[in-house]
């Protein structure tokens, strides 16, 4: 199975194809509004007003699995990154990352992309994909890695 086989919904409700991204450099991250990482929304903007240009697409994919940190329903937490961080990259319906009723895309990620120790869970909040224009997950960052420092990975993929 490739990572363009997979279905997503937008926050507003609408289906989508992670194959509308074939040929992007993408960060995929898990989100919370309420959450000590939450401030990772203004250089995740950053990056993505940076080099969405040269392309890069970011997908946030809100999560209530961590200390119900994501409690609020899609309208709010759209509102909520746009008023606070004026956030602009896609935002997605609420997903699962762990567990029997984990996404499909996240079971894929963590499938290609182990964290510590191989485990296959995402440890918290604000954990990082990157996949390759060819949708290669090519690596994974703990949560408590500043966006920014992603910056290197993605002007090489997008060099490439």
């Amino acid at each position: 199975m490739s990572i363009y086989d997979i279905q997503v919904k937008t926050i507003n409700g609408q289906e989508k194809s992670m194959a509308d991204y074939k040929g992007k450099v993408l960060i995929i991250v898990n989100t919370a509004s309420k959450c000590g990482l939450t401030p990772q929304f203004k250089q995740l903007q950053e990056l993505y007003d940076q080099y969405h240009e040269k392309g890069l697409e970011i997908l946030g994919f809100p999560c209530n699995q961590f200390m119900n940190q994501e409690p609020e329903g899609e309208e709010a937490i759209q509102e909520f990154c746009s008023l606070n961080y004026g956030v602009t990259f896609p935002m997605f319906a609420k997903v699962d990352v762990n567990g029997e009723e984990a996404h499909p895309l996240f079971k894929h990620l963590t499938s290609e992309a182990k964290g510590v120790l191989g485990t296959k869970t995402v440890k918290w909040n604000f954990t990082k994909f990157i996949v390759d224009q060819n949708g290669e997950v090519t690596e994974r960052f703990s949560p408590k890695t500043p966006p920014k420092e992603l910056e290197s990975s993605i002007i090489a993929l997008l060099n490439k």
